[in-house]
């Protein structure tokens, strides 16, 4: 059975959300999932699972957030290399650029992301794009 962790970061809830959705899909597939805030995640902790999904919306000028996700993330990106990853979050402004920016960090890292562009909302998460997360547990149970 896979183990998922989703780690994420939300301000206004529509990350969480998102990863409250990814959640019911990983179980629906028959896997298990961990949610928890990125500040309950270290190195440490990727043998715990096949696959890890992280979770942060834009914020300034498209970029993660800057007081508690990025610097935990980039505490965690030296031990990304063959993980296997996938990025999610929501934005509501710009054209997704941090999305872009932040898979190529993983990808320069040596991670395996699911996605190569990842997974975005633009504001709250609408019906597709809930079942858009959904589908995305699915595949990261089965990965």
């Amino acid at each position: 059975m896979s183990k998922i962790a989703i780690v994420y970061w939300s301000g206004t809830g529509n990350t969480e959300t998102m990863a409250k959705c990814i959640e019911e899909g990983v179980k629906a597939a028959g896997g298990e999932a961990v949610l928890m805030g990125i500040g309950e995640f270290s190195p440490a902790r990727f043998s715990e699972f096949s696959a890890v999904a992280f979770g942060c919306p834009a914020m300034g000028s498209e970029q993660l957030e800057e007081t508690e996700f990025e610097p935990a993330f980039e505490a965690l990106e030296s031990s990304l290399s063959g993980k296997n990853i996938a990025l999610f979050g929501s934005y509501g402004w710009g054209d997704g650029q941090w999305m872009r920016d932040w898979c190529s960090r993983c990808d320069n890292a040596g991670a395996n992301l699911l996605d190569e562009n990842g997974l975005m909302a633009n504001e709250a998460p609408d019906d597709a794009m809930q079942e858009s997360c959904r589908d995305l547990g699915r595949r990261l149970a089965a990965w």
